[in-house]
């Protein structure tokens, strides 16, 4: 193992406190499992396959509007305002 130093907010390390005092184990191992379920979560799809999907999502959808692209920010105001519904 390599040995290593985090700063935490006090909030969280009294909340790993107690749940390492809980589970009877330590803080470290605590976070390391941490990190290990964080570490599987983003590597679940590789970079390669991301790409793809990202590239097979472009341009599938419409939104019927033909000046969304220069107006998007005044159509985005009217949703937020009430003044039309998002599709």
């Amino acid at each position: 193992m390599i040995r290593t130093q985090i700063q935490l907010e006090e909030k969280q390390y009294q909340a790993l406190k107690e749940l390492a005092a809980r589970q009877r184990t330590s803080i470290a191992e605590l976070i390391r499992q941490a990190v290990d379920e964080w570490l599987k979560k983003v590597s679940e799809v590789p970079e390669a396959e991301r790409r793809r999907r990202a590239i097979a999502a472009a341009g599938r959808f419409r939104s019927g509007v033909g000046d969304l692209a220069e107006k998007h920010d005044e159509y985005l105001a009217k949703i937020y305002e009430g003044e039309i519904e998002a599709q």
